[in-house]
């Protein structure tokens, strides 16, 4: 009976998510135009505007790199070609990205229902009794307002989201193979799930365990690097004969994101900075950027051994923060696994501030680029300052979420100290 509840409970929300989001596309015929041209939802490397130049010019046997505002991978071309045109049937795009948002949904429904979150090879938290349901986690993702304005937006950081939470998911299910595949489109499409690999092993790695396929961890961590490896060889490959046998798009794609290039506005914390760089310190600041993106996998996958779940979910929260051009998707994406944690939701200390900084900036954000676009009554600085105040909210969960987890670790280490203030002397 439990399980026949759950089954219509499922049926249910993504019904109603579905079917909300095409009412959305149908009702509002306009909607989607009007939030892909936002810079909180498009940016220049998931644009659904820039993905049609492309794949005008791909139509017309022209590379789609040739006119220079085209920035995505190339497969996504012939996928979107086989779609009638969106000017004339925008109906069928619409049921793409709504069936992507149920796809992404079903995999995050599988990261919630194996308890992971709760109980892993090497820690089993003492609150696990108040586990969420994955019911209420699949449904805060997808009614949530941000995932919804993504699927609207048409942004492919949604293909990307989806492609991420399959390889969690197929971790979790003791099936590496499928895990670094999924985790392999993900990282061609955006270069920056490359860097869950770490974690995503680790997890794989605790599950072949539990299943009793013992295998030495070097062993195992480099045949999964290598599937990766080949994998990307393949995808890159067919992306060079889909390009004239042209390794252009490498430049135009990932190139663009090492360098950043297009300083177009976005919710990050880079395009204002670079604007503001002197040409001959460039190098070495984007260096920096790199590095501190990069810094907090290796300390995050050694201190939090126990928990390779939880530093993925840390790390998609400083993904959104600190990569090149996040968007709201990204926020969308760390904000659906949160509720994975909602067992030590009580130790988290900052999320009534958290919540409130990220709704000020949410309502904010519109008006102070609308003031500096449109009225001419402000400038950059009233956009990025309102930028700076949400990466503040999500640095405030990322942290919160890391002290929780932690604290639930030494709750766990030093039964004694349950309950009592921490305070640092």
């Amino acid at each position: 009976m439990p399980e026949t509840m759950t089954l219509r409970g499922k049926a249910g929300i993504y019904a109603g998510a579905a079917l909300l989001r095409l009412l959305l596309f149908v009702a509002f015929p306009s909607l989607p135009d009007l939030l892909t041209s936002r810079v909180e939802i498009s940016t220049p490397v998931t644009s659904f505007k820039r993905l049609q130049e492309g794949l005008f010019l791909y139509n017309h046997n022209v590379s789609p790199y040739d006119g220079g505002v085209f920035h995505q991978a190339p497969l996504l071309l012939p996928l979107f070609s086989l779609l009638p045109d969106v000017r004339a049937l925008p109906i069928f795009t619409a049921l793409l990205y709504i069936l992507v948002d149920i796809l992404s949904a079903e995999a995050l429904m599988r990261i919630a229902a194996s308890g992971e979150a709760v109980q892993s090879r090497l820690f089993t938290s003492p609150r696990r009794i108040r586990q969420a349901s994955s019911l209420v986690v699949v449904a805060c993702y997808l009614f949530n307002p941000l995932s919804i304005a993504s699927c609207l937006g048409r942004t492919t950081s949604v293909f990307t989201n989806c492609a991420t939470l399959w390889a969690v998911a197929k971790a979790i299910d003791g099936s590496p193979f499928n895990a670094m595949v999924a985790l392999s489109f993900a990282s061609y499409l955006s270069m920056y799930p490359l860097l869950l690999l770490p974690p995503t092993i680790l997890l794989a790695y605790d599950h072949q365990l539990l299943k009793g396929r013992t295998q030495a961890a070097p062993t195992f961590a480099v045949k999964n690097v290598a599937i990766v490896l080949v994998v990307l060889g393949m995808l890159l490959g067919m992306s060079w004969a889909l390009d004239s046998q042209s390794w252009e798009f490498l430049g135009r794609t990932y190139g663009i994101q090492l360098t950043l290039n297009d300083l177009n506005p976005n919710v990050g914390l880079w395009w204002y900075f670079f604007i503001e760089m002197f040409d001959s310190f460039r190098s070495f600041f984007l260096a920096v950027f790199w590095l501190h993106l990069s810094s907090y996998v290796g300390g995050l996958s050694i201190r939090i051994r126990t928990q390779p779940l939880v530093v993925i979910v840390l790390l998609l929260g400083i993904f959104s923060i600190f990569k090149p051009y996040p968007s709201i998707a990204d926020t969308s994406l760390f904000l659906g696994t949160l509720p994975l944690y909602r067992h030590v939701f009580p130790l988290m200390r900052y999320s009534f501030v958290a919540a409130a900084v990220l709704a000020y900036a949410t309502f904010l954000g519109p008006a102070f680029f609308h003031l500096w676009i449109y009225a001419g009554s402000g400038n950059a600085n009233f956009f990025y300052a309102i930028t700076l105040v949400w990466s503040l909210g999500q640095s405030l969960l990322v942290s919160d979420l890391t002290f929780a987890t932690l604290r639930d670790e030494w709750e766990v280490e030093r039964p004694e100290m349950v309950g009592k203030e921490v305070k640092q002397i």
